[in-house]
Parts: C-alpha cells; structure tokens; sequence
C-alpha cells in the first residue's frame, strides 16, 4: 500500500465514519496486506487476496452484530473496525471478536477512537453479552485504546503465533455488553 505521508493534515474532525461497501474492498484489503508483510499484528503470513476478501467481506451487514465500518478522510481509507463471529459454534452467537487497523498515518490522532466508538454505538440494543479482542503483544496502542473502551485482560498465551522466525504472545481481552 502506497500511502502519501499526510499526518499532518488528517484532522479526526475531517474523517468520516461509516459502514464499509463493496467499493471500499481494495483499499481495505491493502491497508491488512500492509500489516500482513510489516508487523506481528495479524498472524497471516501471505498477503490475502481480494477474492478471499470479498467471501470475508459476505460476513458483515449493516445491521445486527457483525459490522465492518471504515474511516475515510477525504475519499482515502485510512482505517476500519469490525465485530464478527467469536466462534462457529451457536452457543457463542452472543460472543462477538473486535478488531481494528488504522493507516499509519492515521495512529495517534483519535480516528480508532472515533472508529471504536461508532462501532459500539452501532451494537447497542444488539445481543451481545461480551465482545473480545486478540492483541499480538508488544501493542501498546491497542492495548491502551481496547482499556479505554472498557476492554479488560482475562487471558495472556504465551509464544501462540509463529510469524518472522519468532514466536508471539497474545493477550486476550473482554468486554461486557449490558442489555440495553
């Protein structure tokens, strides 16, 4: 993903935030692809292809509990979060995993925040009891702005991911949903 550097001029006031469509696929799936070659973040060690995205992409909507929503600062996607499937079985319908990546350009300004709050605004009075997120350790940031949204650490596996001849931890983290 080739992104002109624009730190500077991202302002959260100017980034909106909506759900994700079709049309925003591409540069969804380049923005993961750039965390797939770069970082221990995601454990996919090949960059995923579009038509594997787009299958991936069939698992949200704009309504109930799995959402994928995308930040946009003008017309660039520079972020999303989504809330999927913890687990296949029906007995974890309630159970929703969260998961967020942001540009690099886009760290360290509020677009997570406002990502993160759009999308727990958009699950209210949906059923979920607990919402949980696995951080691939060291990730300060995600795990400051997971603890700001109520996310507390039940679970630290030690050495659970292989990715560039090195083994990583990855904390797991909770969040309670209240019947609203």
């Amino acid at each position: 993903m080739e992104v002109e550097p624009r730190t500077a001029q991202i302002r959260p006031s100017g980034v909106v935030v909506r759900a994700a469509e079709a049309s925003d696929l591409e540069a969804l799936n380049d923005l993961y692809n750039e965390y797939v070659r770069t970082t221990h973040i995601t454990f996919d060690l090949e960059p995923v292809t579009v038509d594997s995205r787009r299958e991936w992409f069939g698992h949200y909507a704009t309504s109930g509990r799995h959402r994928l929503l995308i930040a946009d600062w003008a017309g660039t996607l520079i972020g999303y979060a989504s809330s999927g499937r913890f687990r296949p079985k029906p007995g974890y319908d309630t159970s929703v995993e969260t998961s967020i990546y942001l540009s690099p350009d886009a760290t360290g300004l509020g677009v997570g925040t406002r990502l993160y709050a759009a999308l727990f605004a958009a699950l209210r009075g949906q059923d979920i009891h607990r919402a949980y997120a696995g951080i691939a350790l060291p990730n300060p940031a995600s795990v400051a702005l997971h603890e700001r949204f109520g996310f507390k650490r039940v679970a630290l596996f030690t050495e659970q991911g292989r990715k560039f001849d090195r083994y990583w931890d990855v904390a797991w983290y909770e969040k309670a949903f209240e019947a609203t």
